[in-house]
């Protein structure tokens, strides 16, 4: 089996790293191609304002100036030889990817760009409040064995999987538990700044209570404790708004 893996946090993030290591237990056919800096929040984007370059940082191992989607179209369409991967991983991402944060999520951007390709596509996410202190341990311990498994079981080929390990130790994990894509009460924030200039400038950041949370939701799941698999699809039509529109606007 040829892996193909990718992440938003950059080529040298220890999620990344943590995912080779989960890879190389699945097959000795794998490939890195990921971002060369951070683009955590860059979702879908492609570059098209300017051109993409890559270095070689060894065998089967590329970091690209550019974003999680790039760095996938780069790794399919020019520097792995046929064939294509089998599996494509995303990962493994500082932090969860659940609710409404997936619209941002470079990480689940990348499985996306595999989907589009035929490629099975998994993006695996690490749950963690406290970012310096990411259980990696846990998504590495769980990952290889929940990987086989839904790779066994197959999905649609207009499906990604998205695949998330709660901010416990391995020994804590309460089980996998298929949930489905939640709604929080995001906030988002904006932090204001000034320059050496006068001039306002700022950051933003986002945090999220745990209020309007459903049952058997992603984000339920994951504060109970456990591993959540989510089927993430590609068509975005709201069906029942479909039915309805088209009655209406006949």
């Amino acid at each position: 089996m040829r892996i193909l893996l990718s992440n938003d946090d950059g080529i040298d993030a220890p999620g990344l790293k943590c995912l080779e290591r989960v890879a190389r237990k699945l097959s000795e056919d794998v490939w890195i191609v990921a971002p060369e800096r951070d683009q955590s929040g860059a979702s879908h984007a492609l570059s098209l304002s300017e051109p993409v370059r890559y270095r070689s940082l060894g065998d089967r191992k590329f970091a690209v100036e550019g974003t999680p989607t790039d760095s996938v179209l780069l790794g399919i369409l020019n520097l792995i030889p046929p064939p294509r991967p089998n599996l494509l991983l995303s990962g493994v991402n500082r932090g969860g990817n659940l609710g409404d944060d997936v619209t941002y999520s470079g990480t689940v951007a990348a499985a996306m760009e595999g989907t589009l390709h035929g490629i099975p596509s998994i993006a695996l996410s690490q749950y963690t409040i406290q970012r310096e202190n990411a259980k990696w341990a846990t998504a590495e311990n769980y990952a290889p064995d929940l990987i086989r498994r839904l790779v066994t079981i197959g999905w649609s080929s207009d499906v990604l999987m998205n695949v998330n390990f709660p901010d416990v130790s391995e020994d804590k994990v309460g089980g996998v538990s298929v949930a489905y894509q939640g709604r929080g009460k995001p906030g988002s924030v904006l932090e204001r700044r000034v320059d050496a200039r006068g001039r306002d400038y700022y950051w933003i950041g986002s945090t999220r209570t745990n209020e309007s949370i459903s049952d058997g939701s992603d984000l339920s799941e994951i504060l109970a404790g456990r591993i959540t698999v989510t089927p993430l699809h590609m068509n975005l039509t709201d069906q029942e708004a479909y039915e309805s529109l088209s009655k209406a606007l006949k």
